[in-house]
């Protein structure tokens, strides 16, 4: 498989996941809350060290309010178009 030019996966995730985070003025903490997962876990999800499983996905979707495919989406302008 060919790689994209953003690099992995994970980190496009990682990055995408910072800027809807950032994007509804959310600190770690209050993601992690939302999203009932731990705040080192959600810091380390945003570093591209975890390889998170879609259950983690779907939960800090729904916590960000956001659809899953923001996260995989290589043109950042869809997130900063999408509603806040």
């Amino acid at each position: 498989m060919k790689r994209a030019k953003h690099g992995s996966i994970r980190e496009l995730f990682a990055k995408n996941l910072k800027r809807l985070r950032l994007k509804k003025d959310m600190s770690q903490e209050e993601l992690a809350e939302a999203s009932e997962l731990h705040r080192t876990y959600v810091s380390s999800v945003e570093r591209g060290e975890r390889n998170i499983s879609l259950d983690n996905v779907e939960k800090l979707a729904n916590a960000l309010d956001s659809d899953v495919r923001l996260f995989f989406d290589t043109d950042n302008d869809s997130i900063d178009e999408s509603s806040s």
